[in-house]
């Protein structure tokens, strides 16, 4: 399949063949834009992004900078050995350190201001498994984040916040926020700062593998060449 309609010039600037080309300019597609730029510079690094701007999770989120509460790790351990869960927990977190110190807590407006879990009358039996797994829990992750006492019952909350119907409320004191907004503008400018290239609008049908590349066919039949492809669209892949 070629170019055709396309000139020369604009072939050669926007659709040459490059090293690694990363389908989704979310967090996940960027960030390993930014570790593949920050390890290797002279490799070429293409992100494609169907929308005019990132369209999926990453800036549809209501901002929260979590590893999970109590009661969904203890879904987690009832599903996955504990090894599993805590390795989990530590990769996101380790994720957060990561952005953090890539961006500046100032260009994502990151504020540790502790997460609350509300657990309601009809929640009864859920909370007192929460309650008790807090000393467990707790020890898991001094070990695995290195942070004592993350979790604790915090009731005085239910009267001071107003809360109703709520019997039970547990902080997360090593949870925090972050401006979603700011923090994929501050990730596009520091990716581009590195010599990632980003194509926004370039929606992509499908791909082939080749014996030394992959062609990567856009809805418009523009297509594309790279040595590596990575997919990094959530919910999109699978279409």
């Amino acid at each position: 399949m070629e170019n055709s309609n396309l000139s020369y010039w604009e072939k050669k600037s926007f659709l040459q063949e490059r090293d690694v080309i990363i389908i989704g300019s979310g967090i996940v597609g960027l960030s390993a834009a930014v570790s593949i730029k920050e390890q290797r510079p002279a490799i070429s690094v293409l992100v494609l992004e169907r929308g005019i701007l990132p369209m999926g999770a990453s800036t549809k989120n209501a901002g929260f900078a979590c590893f999970g509460s109590v009661s969904e790790l203890l879904d987690d351990l009832n599903q996955h050995s504990e090894e599993e869960v805590f390795q989990l927990v530590q990769k996101r977190w380790k994720g957060l350190e990561k952005l953090r110190a890539r961006l500046g807590d100032a260009k994502i407006d990151y504020k540790e201001w502790g997460g609350y879990e509300l657990f309601n009358n009809s929640d009864a039996e859920i909370a007192e498994e929460c309650r008790d797994s807090i000393p467990r829990l707790n020890r898991f992750l001094k070990e695995t984040i290195g942070v004592s006492e993350v979790y604790k019952v915090d009731n005085p909350k239910i009267e001071k916040f107003g809360f109703k119907q709520i019997n039970q409320v547990i902080l997360n004191k090593a949870e925090g926020q972050i401006d979603t907004g700011k923090m994929m503008n501050s990730l596009l400018a520091y990716a581009q700062q590195l010599g990632v290239e980003i194509l926004t609008g370039f929606e992509v049908q499908k791909f082939e593998e080749a014996t030394n590349h992959v062609e990567i066919v856009a809805a418009n039949t523009w297509v594309l060449k790279a040595k590596k492809v990575i997919l990094a669209t959530n919910g999109f892949t699978h279409s």
